[in-house]
């Protein structure tokens, strides 16, 4: 068992101000895999002051060397990306492959496409007779969740340092030790004290201490809905900026000109994927009403295909859920799903068989004939379960998907691209995929409606955390 005892303080490691300490359970066995230090609003308080401290001086620094301290972390988690991709694995049950393939190689991208990003970024610009300056905000609290622990961090890490910020994190007590991992890179590397700091904790503390704190200039937090209005009640009293990225029920659209045995097993794989544990995951699948029956067959086909197991065994291809609460949850929205009367056409509330006891496993499930306003059709479960959604025409299909709270992300499939992006238009939704079209970090990553506002990734995650300020001069005397 692993047992870190210090948070990372102004280029230090320090003991946590109180003495409690939290367990992090390994999601496979249900065991204890470490404990983490339990931080208070005392060191939250003495991160965000070495932060401000060392505000000036990493906003002075040239972006030119900015970049190379990104591009340095990008090199030092490669090299440690066995260790890390493991330890993501172990602490929230990502199956091994995919930790190799997303929970580390994206995150590493990351640090990679900031550091080029800094290279032509245009922080002044001449409009008319002012200079437009864009500048640092100043400290951040990143506050991240335990799905994709390390890329969360990284989105908002490595833009914030990139603009010139200096950070406080508090990741998710669920999965916090790759955060450890980082902060062992970062000072490895000589990052300038007060840059980077790492407390851990609950939210309920050092989240909403972090979330107060007059002298944190911006908060980025993704996570869950309810909290995200938390912490955007809580900061609003300083009138501090706050970034959310939150949750998401997504359709993917199968038009009847579509490839359906192409696009529903994407569908399901999508859905499926980090074990149904991603905010972006297409839970809805909407097919016409005339093609249900071949819909539900392949996707019934798709989900059996999926092998449930250990995260660390050879050929599992979806592990367990991230903690007990979470599979309790899911659990019970596959109860909630039967009792309003959808179709179960596979999985269920039972325990895969083959699995550890005591593990946080759910046997992937496909619901069948799901109204719209049915419980499992508007509300984030966030785990191995799929809706299948009927829909009469494309008016229909739009009114349908654009039909709950979110608007994260989505889906559409058709015979071309140019059908299936007049549908994407009418969506009112963050990103979506166009018959498949991978993520790509350069686009701007958020969401419509209660799924969050602002945006990560790319040049516009790196324009969340800068400021504009513009100088007048005075325009040349006419002659």
């Amino acid at each position: 068992m692993q047992e870190r005892t210090q948070l990372y303080i102004g280029g230090r490691w320090l003991a946590a101000h109180g003495s409690g300490s939290i367990a992090v359970d390994c999601p496979a066995d249900g065991s204890v895999l470490a404990t983490i230090p339990a931080g208070d609003a005392a060191d939250a308080a003495a991160a965000v002051a070495a932060a401000r401290e060392a505000f000036p001086g990493w906003a002075a620094t040239p972006a030119v060397e900015r970049a190379a301290l990104l591009k340095q972390v990008q090199e030092a988690m490669k090299l440690r990306g066995d260790e890390i991709a493991r330890t993501i694995s172990s602490e929230m049950g990502a199956p091994l492959a995919f930790s190799q393939r997303v929970q580390l190689a994206s995150p590493a991208a990351t640090f990679s496409m900031y550091a080029k990003l800094l290279a032509d970024f245009p922080f002044a610009e001449r409009v008319g007779h002012s200079l437009v300056l864009r500048e640092p905000v100043g400290v951040v609290a990143a506050i991240t969740p335990w799905n994709y622990p390390l890329h969360q961090i990284a989105a908002k890490v490595a833009a914030a340092l990139a603009a010139g910020c200096t950070v406080v994190l508090k990741p998710s007590e669920v999965a916090p030790l790759n955060a450890f991992i980082l902060a062992e890179i970062f000072d490895d590397l000589g990052l300038p004290p007060g840059v980077f700091n790492l407390v851990t904790g609950v939210g309920p503390v050092v989240g909403e201490a972090l979330a107060t704190h007059p002298d944190v200039d911006m908060v980025s937090f993704t996570g869950s809905t309810q909290a995200g209005k938390r912490v955007a009640a809580l900061a609003a009293d300083t009138v501090k900026r706050v970034a959310l990225e939150l949750g998401g029920k997504s359709a993917g659209i199968v038009l009847d000109d579509a490839d359906f045995a192409l696009a529903v097993p994407a569908v399901v794989a999508n859905c499926y994927a980090n074990a149904g544990q991603t905010c972006t995951a297409q839970t809805r699948l909407l097919v016409p009403a005339a093609r249900y029956a071949e819909a539900a067959e392949l996707a019934v086909a798709a989900a059996r295909k999926f092998r449930v197991g250990e995260p660390l065994a050879e050929g599992t291809t979806l592990g367990p859920l991230a903690s007990k609460a979470q599979q309790q949850r899911v659990r019970e929205y596959i109860a909630k799903g039967v009792a309003e009367g959808a179709e179960l056409l596979t999985g269920g509330g039972e325990l895969p068989a083959g699995v550890p006891a005591g593990g946080f496993y759910v046997t992937p499930t496909v619901f069948g004939r799901v109204r719209p306003e049915h419980v499992i059709a508007q509300e984030e479960i966030f785990g191995p379960v799929l809706a299948i959604i009927t829909y009469e025409d494309e008016d229909d299909a739009v009114r349908i998907a654009n039909g709950t709270p979110y608007g994260l992300a989505g889906g559409v499939w058709a015979a071309g691209d140019e059908r299936a992006e007049a549908v994407a238009r009418r969506l009112r939704t963050g990103q979506i995929e166009i018959n498949g079209g991978p993520f790509n970090l350069y686009a701007p990553f958020g969401g419509y409606k209660q799924s969050g506002n602002g945006r990560e990734l790319g040049r516009y995650g790196l324009e969340e955390f800068l400021e504009y300020k513009s100088l007048q001069f005075r325009p040349p005397a006419k002659g």
